[in-house]
């Protein structure tokens, strides 16, 4: 039997493209092990998908003072010391590694036993930890075109993003169902992200009446961040976070209003719903958000609209011109290269432990 080590961790962006090409390397007969941190948000969910965890030291290389950059560099020689013991141990055929720094001593030990390792970034520009990975990588697959220049020719590949495979088998009346909607006016979807976006929440909120007039809106607000006064109005349903029912919601959604994670938009393209993009602000992160959603914007995929400038006025023009041309822009996503990639990364796997 084939073995293959998935490695990847710090956020939920991280792990759930690994998650979403377990199926698929079930399928084909490999053995799956992962390796992550000690206790990151990875471990919770790749144990609860029943894949075998080996948690290492991880620490964070930062390129600003901190009084962490001390110790660090300590915990990543650690992590890969204890790396090297579990490659020795697992001897797999191939690793594949969605990223964070807990990667690095993965790749790294990988490396050192001539183990051939696939890296996938996600955003348009490559992080910290990816820089390092790709000199040891045999391919770098990628999300964007615009990527493709800042990866060594001979490495990458334009794939997507894996996306899971429950997210596409949504059932649009159980999504009505779900959040008590009906099926008789169009649904407009809000995902602030998994921590909630402060910006798009107030943003929404301010114009809630105006919205209920055209919509029924489903809002995922993020942990802690529900407005009690708002419960109960009708046509207007809020949550912290969705977990399984999200599929449906999706499949109930007619235009969708997001944050531009690289994982979230490459959801909203392999399920073609024209989407409105509010990036995080360059102020509030290193800009790739701002890189991604314009970067869709120009494939035809989605509707920007950049922190700075949302107001009332804009945010409520915005969403009603989506919703106008919605359309043309799932037609653009249909007619997008990108909406097979957990066969186009399976295949790179395969050709690997031939």
């Amino acid at each position: 039997m084939k073995k293959i080590i998935l490695t990847g961790g710090g956020t939920a962006g991280h792990v759930t493209p690994n998650l979403a090409l377990l199926p698929a390397l079930k399928e084909a007969g490999y053995e799956i092990r992962y390796i992550g941190s000690y206790q990151g948000i990875e471990r919770k969910l790749i144990e609860n998908a029943g894949v075998p965890y080996d948690g290492i030291s991880s620490g964070k290389l930062r390129r600003y003072f901190d009084l962490k950059n001390f110790s660090d560099p300590f915990r990543v020689l650690k992590g890969y010391g204890e790396a090297l013991r579990l490659m020795k141990r697992y001897r797999p055929d191939v690793v594949f590694s969605k990223g964070g720094f807990v990667a690095v001593p993965v790749v790294l030990a990988a490396k050192h036993y001539k183990i051939p390792v696939i890296i996938h970034e996600s955003d348009m520009t490559p992080g910290l930890a990816n820089k390092i990975c790709i000199p040891s990588a045999a391919k770098v697959c990628c999300n964007f075109p615009e990527t493709l220049k800042y990866l060594p020719e001979d490495k990458a590949v334009l794939t997507g993003s894996p996306i899971r495979e429950e997210l596409l088998k949504g059932d649009r009346l159980a999504g009505l169902s779900y959040a008590h909607l009906s099926a008789d006016k169009p649904v407009l979807l809000v995902i602030g992200g998994s921590l909630g976006s402060m910006a798009v929440n107030t943003a929404v909120r301010n114009i809630l009446p105006r919205l209920l007039d055209s919509f029924q809106i489903i809002h995922i607000c993020g942990k802690g961040n529900l407005d009690e006064s708002l419960i109960g109005i009708h046509g207007y349903v809020q949550y912290e976070y969705v977990d399984a029912p999200l599929k449906h919601l999706f499949a109930a959604a007619d235009i969708v209003i997001s944050r531009a994670g690289a994982n979230s938009i490459c959801e909203l393209l392999a399920l073609r719903k024209p989407n409105l993009l509010i990036p995080l602000s360059a102020a509030a992160s290193r800009g790739d958000q701002i890189l991604n959603a314009n970067s869709f914007s120009k494939q035809g995929f989605s509707m920007v609209l950049e922190e700075e400038a949302l107001s009332d006025e804009t945010l409520y023009h915005a969403v009603s011109e989506l919703y106008a041309h919605r359309s043309d822009y799932i037609q653009a996503m249909e007619h997008s290269s990108l909406n097979n990639a957990v066969a186009t990364v399976l295949s790179l796997i395969e050709a690997c432990t031939k």
